[in-house]
């Protein structure tokens, strides 16, 4: 719930969360310490606790509905005639039978052989393996299955199961005894075509609680000895601490294992060959929202299979759902309505307040580095004084920055070039504009810290007369952190760097940082 409602918050919009309801328990705990702490705006935030039939009926063409469960449940959802009807953004992110791969290099007594048989076991158990993301297939080189099964039991034969209070417990029990109970189910259905190899589907031994009472299930390792004529592994999910070991015995037999999910939210590769991970990524891949590609040099580093980076991709497609994950950038632009506007580009600048190229630009007066923040307009520009390029800036130039390349110092190598002559450099082109469109006295800007999308789109040459519209592009409000803080705003300022023809010879936006009129805000 948090990692979806965090982007709704983002971009404004309240959610309603509709928990399942055998852990709304727990949702409504969480639900109410955060009403509480009075952090989030009335109504940001609201629950409905129970089957929630109906609910879906309400929704609106404005309204996004987001969907994390089981694939059968989402696409029962997806498929709702007020979904279709009033074309409701629906993201559906389900869970799917993620497979993890050995590759062929990775053999026992390596590195990744045994960050393999590791990362599996973590998948298996941890959150008891109740995530959408957790490792349902293994697949290894049928020559190392022997190996890798040995591995995996051992390593799950260290994992406690208990009260997670009790030291050294390192599994608890499923959400429910009706969760338990599913589990119990699809495994014996599994068991029907594959060999249960460790574990027992009907009795655990658990530390600091008792069997019977808690919802408690023992890790099952499954294995299956031929994963293409055996398929029900490729269909039913154990949503629960369960995983099936399956050999193949090419790459490609692999990718096409992998494939046979029919769309997962995640896969990873484990393996110290590079060719290797880049054969099982680009067959496997367009059936995976996310790839992960282990080996020792990024291990220190690795998130690992279970655990989604907000900035990546990681909806999968087919069983998985078809959505994305609702993390990061990516998923405050969902809650996002997007409309397109055409217009004259002062009138686009006016909407959207931030300047658009061919719009007016009125002439600052006085200059914008002697406005503050609240004065400053978007599109009025400074028109600069000109300079012009003599052979002395360009030596000048490679004397302070150290950069001689060629083109600018030695005019009897330009032979074959896009170059007339010696030409100046675009850094020293950035830096003379910083000198002609400054106001160097002390006033409200408080600092430059970067620069943007700078771009050199002409050659300038000794003789060329350059100078500088300085334009206010866009405004960004900042909230002081505290008191003592000084308040201000970010504002972007377009450089456009003309020569004599008028042609633009480079382009970049500067960012400064502009104090307040009014320090209260």
């Amino acid at each position: 719930m948090l990692e979806k409602i965090a982007v709704n918050f983002m971009a404004g919009v309240p959610a309603v969360v509709k928990p399942s309801e055998y852990t709304s328990f727990l949702t409504e705990v969480v639900v109410r310490d955060i009403i509480s702490s009075n952090i989030l705006p009335e109504g940001a935030l609201q629950l409905i606790v129970g089957l929630g039939r109906g609910i879906l009926d309400h929704v609106q063409t404005e309204d996004t509905v987001t969907f994390t469960g089981s694939a059968k449940t989402g696409k029962a959802l997806k498929a709702l005639p007020q979904i279709a009807e009033r074309s409701v953004s629906f993201n559906l992110e389900a869970d799917s039978l993620n497979a993890c791969i050995l590759g062929e290099k990775a053999v026992p007594g390596t590195p990744e052989f045994d960050l393999f048989i590791k990362e599996v076991v973590k998948e298996i158990t941890i959150k008891t393996g109740q995530k959408c993301t957790a490792v349902r297939r293994i697949f290894v080189p049928d020559s190392l299955i022997e190996d890798a099964q040995s591995a995996l039991a051992k390593r799950l034969a260290s994992t406690v199961v208990g009260d997670p209070s009790v030291e050294g417990v390192r599994m608890g029990a499923l959400v429910s005894h009706l969760q338990r109970d599913r589990v119990r189910e699809h495994a014996t259905t599994l068991a029907r075509t594959q060999n249960l190899v460790y574990g027992s589907i009907d009795e655990v031994l658990v530390q600091g609680a008792d069997a019977k009472l808690g919802a408690f299930i023992s890790p099952l390792l499954f294995r299956n000895n031929d994963p293409f004529e055996n398929t029900d592994v490729h269909d039913i999910e154990c949503f629960g601490p369960v995983a099936t070991l399956m050999p193949y015995k090419s790459m490609d037999d692999a990718i096409t294992l992998a494939r046979m999910g029919k769309g997962s939210l995640v896969s990873s590769i484990v393996t110290p060959d590079d060719q290797e991970a880049m054969d099982y990524v680009l067959g496997a891949g367009s059936m995976h929202g996310r790839v992960l590609v282990l080996n020792e040099r990024c291990a220190k580093e690795s998130t690992g299979h279970g655990s989604p980076m907000p900035l990546l991709t990681h909806g999968g497609p087919g069983r998985a759902g078809g959505g994305e994950e609702m993390g990061g950038k990516r998923g405050v632009l969902h809650y996002l309505q997007r409309t397109a506007i055409q217009g004259h580009p002062t009138t686009i600048s006016k909407i959207t307040q931030q300047f658009q190229v061919g719009a007016d630009m009125p002439e600052a007066n006085p200059h914008v580095f002697r406005k503050h923040f609240e004065e400053l307009v978007i599109g009025e520009t400074v028109f600069t004084h000109k300079h012009t390029v003599t052979d002395a800036d360009i030596v000048n130039f490679a004397n302070v920055s150290g950069d001689n390349f060629y083109a600018h110092m030695d005019a009897t190598s330009l032979e074959g070039t896009i170059f007339e002559r010696r030409v100046a450099h675009g850094y020293f082109v950035l830096s003379k504009a910083a000198g002609l469109f400054v106001d160097p006295k002390k006033g409200p800007v408080l600092l430059n810290y970067g620069i943007e999308e700078a771009r050199f789109t002409k050659p300038v040459y000794p003789g060329a007369t350059l100078g500088v519209r300085f334009t206010v592009k866009e405004k960004t409000d900042q909230e002081k952190r505290n008191e003592e803080d000084i308040a201000k705003g970010i504002v972007k300022f377009l450089v456009d760097v003309y020569d004599e023809t008028s042609e633009t010879v480079a382009l970049a936006t500067i960012l400064t940082m502009v104090r307040k009129i009014d320090q209260s805000k």
